[in-house]
């Protein structure tokens, strides 16, 4: 049996796993690691817990030791670095005039790398800006290009609902979002409605995706011809998602009469259509720019 731990180097980052060995650990406690990029310090999040032997690709690397008080001073010394390494970069990019836009710098724990991320429309030849830093902080430079979710998941901000941003504060990895969620739960498909502070489409049309799609599957669409209990005939003219009703105008006698009803009071075969939203070619344009 061995005794695994969650190990994250940020507050919403990727977890990995690590053997304990002989350290006795709990959640919370700060711990020294080998990382692929250098040693470095991290949390634990989860465990431990005792798993049978699994084999992976590579053998889970152990647990140097539990950070110390010097640790922790080493790390706090590190962020102050960085600070002078953000503003040294950004100097250094103007001299050159390249079309970057500076994240962040981060020094590993062992300020044997110094990495520094960046976004940029395109591709930027940074090699002489490289040889620029390596110059300045005599250690190994790494540039890294990221994308625009990843720039926002590292600065944070507030949402459109008045709260800190998901991706910043819990969500470790970013799922797959697309209009036909934004669709699905009847939402405007104004670009400024459903966009996040990343320009891209929200993170949270995922979250109430299968409930939406479980719901609609057992409601008919506007303009279906459906039975009621009582055995009357009508066309449905309006639908409620959430409380599952449906407007139909039935056909009482020789007059029309609308009535609400609950989706059990209806006799159809539950299915959904594919909604067809007329757009302009550079509404669709716009929408598309929404998607990864």
């Amino acid at each position: 049996m061995n005794k695994i731990v969650g190990v994250r180097f940020r507050t919403a980052g990727k977890m990995y796993y690590y053997e304990t060995g002989d350290l006795e650990v709990s959640p919370g406690i700060h711990v020294i690691v080998e990382t692929a990029r250098g040693v470095e310090m991290g949390t634990i999040v989860m465990g431990p817990k005792e798993m049978e032997h699994v084999e992976t690709p590579t053998p889970l690397r152990q647990l140097m030791r539990v950070a110390t008080e010097t640790d922790e001073k080493v790390v706090e010394k590190n962020h102050q670095k960085e600070k002078d390494a953000f503003r040294i970069c950004l100097e250094k990019i103007a001299k050159h005039k390249l079309d970057m836009k500076l994240i962040e710098a981060e020094y590993t724990f062992d300020n044997n790398k110094l990495l520094f991320y960046f976004t940029s429309d395109g591709r930027v030849d940074f090699r002489e800006l490289v040889k620029d830093l390596a110059a300045v902080f005599r250690t190994r430079i790494e540039l890294r290009q990221i994308g625009v979710r990843d720039e926002t998941k590292m600065i944070g901000g507030i949402g459109i609902c008045g709260r800190p941003l998901c991706c910043n504060t819990y969500l470790s990895e970013f799922a797959p979002v697309s209009i036909k969620m934004a669709k699905e739960q009847n939402l405007s498909l104004n670009p400024t409605k459903i966009s996040g502070v990343c320009g891209r489409l929200m993170c949270c049309l995922k979250n109430e995706e299968e409930t939406y799609e479980y719901l609609n599957s057992r409601l008919p669409n506007v303009g279906d011809h459906v039975k009621t209990e009582d055995g009357l005939k009508g066309v449905v003219t309006v639908v409620n998602v959430l409380r599952q009703t449906v407007k139909v105008l039935v056909d009482v006698d020789d007059e029309k009469e609308l009535r609400e009803l609950k989706v059990e009071q209806l006799k159809f075969r539950p299915r959904r259509k594919k909604e067809h939203v007329k757009l302009s070619q550079e509404e669709l344009k716009e929408l598309a720019a929404l998607e990864d």
